[in-house]
């Protein structure tokens, strides 16, 4: 394990839950890239965790684009000399009907959801081998593993595919002090799932065992985790967060 300050790269790190995570691991210490497409809210999240600037930054990056994730890991070293962890975390989704979606409309989602876990563990895997250590974290979904429609079949197809790269990239780089893991959130207290379940939120809650929504703090909390020392021996996990809906 390094014997410094640690540097982090959250991917979709500006809005929603990637902010939370993002607040959460510069509060364990770590130093934040706040990696995005949406420079503006970039911005304004790491003024608000360092003025400074020392210990939150931005980089553009669009996970669509496998140069982007090269480009930002470029930026981290010519600053820090390495990056330690890389939180996999943007994506994207239209919801509608299966039978309506666009066969080049799927593509797009699979490109960019599970194209870009595939190019950020490929590119920062490369450099956490060379060093010898290295952390992934990447945000799958219970629609992935269930084959919820919910939002979209179109992204519960790149999320399974997202848990099938945690295994693939964790046998691969176990040996090299590299750990790879998943985190599979189910409905959380967010705009997305009200905006989902509307009017019928009580209805909703009767299906779900623990009876309410999950809290994407918890989610974040679980993020730091896997990040940190005391996960070297968890590896090609999937850490399920959803109240009891899937177990297994």
């Amino acid at each position: 394990m390094p014997d410094k300050i640690q540097t982090a790269l959250v991917t979709g790190g500006a809005n929603g839950f990637g902010a939370t995570a993002t607040r959460a691991l510069h509060a364990a210490g770590y130093r934040v890239v706040i990696a995005d497409i949406d420079q503006e809210a970039a911005g304004k999240l790491a003024s608000e965790l360092d003025l400074s600037g020392e210990t939150a930054v931005t980089a553009t990056l669009d996970v669509s684009r496998p140069e982007d994730f090269q480009l930002a890991l470029d930026k981290i070293v010519a600053r820090w000399g390495s990056a330690e962890v890389l939180v996999n975390n943007a994506a994207r989704t239209e919801a509608k009907p299966v039978l309506e979606i666009d066969p080049h409309e799927f593509n797009a989602i699979m490109a960019t959801n599970a194209g870009g876990v595939f190019a950020g563990c490929q590119t920062f895997g490369r450099h956490f081998k060379e060093r010898g250590y290295g952390r992934i974290i990447n945000m799958a979904s219970l629609a992935g593993q269930n084959g919820g429609t919910a939002t979209g079949a179109h992204y519960a197809a790149s999320k399974g595919a997202i848990l099938t790269l945690t295994k693939v990239f964790a046998r691969d780089l176990a040996a090299f002090g590299v750990t790879c893991n998943a985190i599979s959130p189910g409905p959380m207290d967010s705009p997305m799932v009200h905006n989902i379940v509307g009017d019928n939120l009580d209805g909703f809650l009767k299906n779900v065992p623990v009876g309410q929504l999950g809290d994407t703090a918890f989610v974040a909390r679980m993020v730091t985790m896997l990040a940190g020392p005391d996960a070297a021996f968890v590896t090609g996990a999937c850490w399920d967060v959803n109240g009891g809906l899937y177990m297994r």
